[in-house]
C-alpha cells in the first residue's frame, strides 16, 4: 500500500532525506504547514489521509490514513484566499513535466544553485527543492526567509531563488541571477531578471513566466474571462476524488484574465470581482492604481454587502489614509465607481505564510467594522 507520509519538519537537510526517503519507497508526501498549531496540525493529517507522521522525534502512525495511488508524489494543503485546506494530489510525472519546463526557460546551468527560503508547505517554497532534486542541480534550504541569511547564501553561490513581492523588497536582488516571483501581484518596476509568474498549486508551479506560457503549456480564455489551463504538470485530483479539470483536460482556476499583446493578464479572482450600482470593479485593478500612495502589502480592496449599491468599494489597509486623497489617486487611472467608499484601518493584514493578502477575512473584517453603529 502506497501511504501519504505528512512531513511535520522545518525547512533543511532532514526535510529533504525524509522526502527523498518517502519516494524511495513509493509513498507521497503531505508537507506541513510550520506556523500550525498542534490542533490544526492534526486535523489537516487527518482530512488528508496521511498513513504516517514524521516529526524531530520521529516517525508516528496513524490508524485513519489513506493510501495512494501508484505515481502520487506530492499532497499539498492548500490554503487560497479564503483558508479552507484542500489536498491538491501532484504526481512524479507532474512534477517533472514542471521541473524540465521551469529548468528550460531559465537555462538553469551546471553552474547554478537553487535557494529554497519560503515556506515547504506551499507550492512556491517546495518546488524549488523538487525542481532542484528532479534535475540534479545543487540546492540549499533554509528553514525560513531571513533576509540576511538570504544574501549570505547569495555569496556563497546561490544563483537561482522564488520569493514574493513582500521578501524581494528586504534584500539586494541583483545578487542572483534569476528570481521567480510569486505569490501575490508582482511590483510594477524591477529588475529584468526579476521574473514574474503565474501558477496555482493545481500546476505545481508557476506556469507562465512574465506572461509567456512555459513549454507544455496551454492557455485558454473561458467563459466569463476564466483563465484555463492545460499542460502536463497539472494536479491528478483533489484528496477528496473532486477535480477542477473538465473533460477535455483544461484546469479552470477562477481566475480571470486576457491576453494583451500576446502576454497573459491576470485581472483578479473571479469571486473577488465587485458589482457595485451595475459597474463592475477588479480589486487588483484599484490596488495598482493606489501604487505611490501607498504600498501594496499594506492595502486590500474588498466588496461590502450594501442595500443600495449591491456592493461597495471598501480599502483595507494598515495605513492611516484621507479617503479624498485615495479617491483622488483612483480617479488618475479608473472610472471614479472604482474609488473606495470606504477605508478600513486595522493593525494587520490576514495572510498566509508567503504574504499573500487573504481577501476573503478582509470581507469579514471590513463588513463588521461597517455594521458598528457610527
Amino acid at each position: 500500500m502506497r501511504r501519504l507520509v505528512a512531513l511535520d519538519l522545518p525547512g533543511g537537510r532532514k526535510f529533504v532525506d525524509e522526502l527523498r526517503r518517502a519516494w524511495d519507497d513509493g509513498d507521497a508526501v503531505l508537507p506541513i504547514d510550520q506556523r500550525f498549531d498542534a490542533a490544526t496540525k492534526s486535523g489537516i493529517v487527518r482530512d488528508l489521509g496521511a498513513s504516517v507522521v514524521i516529526d524531530a522525534s520521529g516517525p508516528a502512525e496513524v490508524e485513519s490514513g489513506r493510501p495512494v495511488d501508484d505515481g502520487d508524489a506530492l499532497v499539498m494543503a492548500t490554503s487560497g484566499t479564503s483558508g479552507v485546506a484542500k489536498g491538491v494530489v501532484l504526481t512524479h510525472d507532474a512534477l517533472r513535466a514542471s521541473a524540465v519546463a521551469s529548468s528550460s526557460a531559465l537555462g538553469v546551468r551546471d553552474t547554478d544553485r537553487w535557494l529554497a527560503c519560503l515556506p515547504l508547505s506551499h507550492v512556491g517554497g517546495l518546488s524549488v527543492v523538487v525542481r532542484a532534486l528532479l534535475t540534479d542541480t545543487p540546492l540549499t534550504v533554509h528553514d525560513g526567509f531571513d533576509a540576511d541569511r538570504v544574501m549570505r547564501a547569495a555569496g556563497n553561490g546561490c544563483t537561482l531563488v522564488s520569493l514574493v513581492p513582500t521578501t524581494l523588497g528586504r534584500i539586494d536582488p541583483h545578487q542572483f541571477r534569476a528570481i521567480l516571483l510569486g505569490g501575490s501581484r508582482p511590483p510594477t518596476e524591477r529588475p529584468p531578471h526579476v521574473i514574474a509568474t503565474y501558477g496555482l498549486t493545481e500546476t505545481g508551479s508557476g506556469i507562465v513566466y512574465d506572461g509567456r506560457p512555459l513549454a507544455g503549456v496551454e492557455i485558454s480564455i473561458g467563459e466569463g474571462d476564466e483563465i484555463l489551463v492545460r499542460g502536463p504538470m497539472l494536479m491528478r485530483e483533489y484528496r477528496n476524488g473532486t477535480t477542477s479539470i473538465d473533460t477535455d483536460g483544461w484546469l479552470h482556476t477562477g481566475d480571470a484574465g486576457n491576453f494583451s499583446d500576446g502576454l497573459l493578464q491576470v485581472t483578479g479572482r473571479l469571486d473577488d470581482l465587485i458589482k457595485t450600482g451595475g459597474e463592475k470593479v477588479w480589486p487588483d485593478a484599484v490596488e495598482k492604481a493606489l501604487t505611490g500612495l501607498v504600498e501594496p502589502h499594506r492595502v486590500c480592496v474588498v466588496g461590502v454587502e450594501d442595500s443600495d449599491w449591491g456592493q461597495v468599494v471598501v480599502l483595507v489597509t494598515t495605513v492611516d489614509l484621507d479617503l479624498s486623497a485615495v479617491k483622488a489617486k483612483v480617479r488618475e487611472s479608473l472610472p471614479a465607481f472604482c474609488a473606495p467608499r470606504h477605508i478600513v484601518r486595522v493593525e494587520e493584514l490576514p495572510a498566509t505564510a508567503i504574504g499573500k493578502i487573504r481577501r476573503t477575512e478582509c470581507v469579514r473584517i471590513a463588513t463588521r467594522v461597517l455594521a458598528r453603529p457610527s
